[in-house]
């Protein structure tokens, strides 16, 4: 009998160890599942990440994309000194505007504000004496300005000394005004030599030629410019126009049917540093030669 019972009492022994080993692993596993459910929240919330991650005010957003925008230049530059367009494999092209500022700069302008369109303007020194509210303008849209020299040369009839200078000395203009040192250029009439693409390098700037003429300086009429515009688009393309130099009312009045034109094509205008870090040109490209004939 007492032997019955010995083994009936450890039996019940065995039992309720087994029992509170049961009861162990169950409040182990939840301990374990509650404690790794708050991890995963804590590092998978999105929102969580937003809390703590500071958020860039507008100054700092527009400093980010203005130095990224600097690099691209900079890898452009590393394999080519000049372009005619970008590498056409995006849906963006750049409208460019040569010869001013001029009288009739800031209007054009405020038709671009209107577009919703950045362009590139290539800015003529000495001119900024009489019309530098255009460029103020300009700089103020978001547009950026690169160098067409101080006072228009042909620029392969000039010595290297006076090169210089024509280049210098718009930089030093476009930098009085407030706006960034210009790292394109734009050689007037497309006279360019050997020694400019020396200065250039010196200088860090990219030639910007361009792959469509709208010849919109020859007053062919509205609907001739925006056809030239038109049909010379496409991704990667750098269009020629004119702010100054002359009446530029026709080229005004061309712009929006000229960006609908382009956005009906899926073609978004930008600016030419903005093209050079989207989509810029492939290597091995042959080097432009000067579109003057010298």
């Amino acid at each position: 009998m007492v032997d019955d019972a010995q083994k009936r009492y450890r039996r019940r022994r065995a039992i309720a160890g087994l029992a509170l080993l049961a009861i162990l692993a169950l409040l182990i596993t939840a301990i374990g599942s509650h404690g790794g459910t708050h991890r995963d929240r804590t590092t998978s919330d999105p929102a969580i990440h937003r809390a703590a991650i500071p958020q860039l005010t507008a100054a700092q957003q527009r400093a980010r994309i203005h130095q990224a925008e600097e690099n691209a230049i900079d890898s452009v530059l590393a394999y080519t000194p000049a372009i005619t367009s970008g590498g056409g494999k995006g849906h963006e092209l750049a409208l460019t505007f040569d010869d001013g500022p001029g009288p009739y700069t800031q209007e054009l302008v405020g038709v671009l504000n209107r577009l919703h369109v950045h362009a590139t303007f290539f800015a003529i020194g000495e001119e900024e004496r009489y019309f530098s509210a255009g460029t103020t303008l300009e700089l103020r849209s978001g547009d950026v300005v690169g160098d067409h020299t101080e006072t228009h040369p042909m620029m392969a009839s000039l010595s290297a000394h006076d090169q210089r200078e024509e280049l210098v000395e718009q930089i030093a203009r476009i930098e009085l005004l407030g706006g960034s040192r210009p790292r394109l250029f734009r050689p007037p009439y497309g006279s360019f030599d050997a020694t400019t693409f020396r200065l250039l390098h010196q200088l860090h700037l990219l030639m910007v030629l361009w792959s469509t003429d709208t010849s919109d300086y020859t007053l062919p009429g509205v609907q001739a410019i925006v056809h030239s515009a038109l049909a010379g688009a496409h991704p990667g393309a750098i269009i020629l126009m004119h702010d100054a130099g002359g009446d530029r009312s026709e080229t005004i009045a061309a712009l929006p049917a000229i960006v609908k034109g382009l956005r009906k094509k899926g073609l978004e205008p930008v600016t030419i540093p903005r093209l050079m870090l989207d989509d810029p040109p492939p290597h091995g490209r042959p080097l432009p030669t000067s579109l003057a004939g010298d």
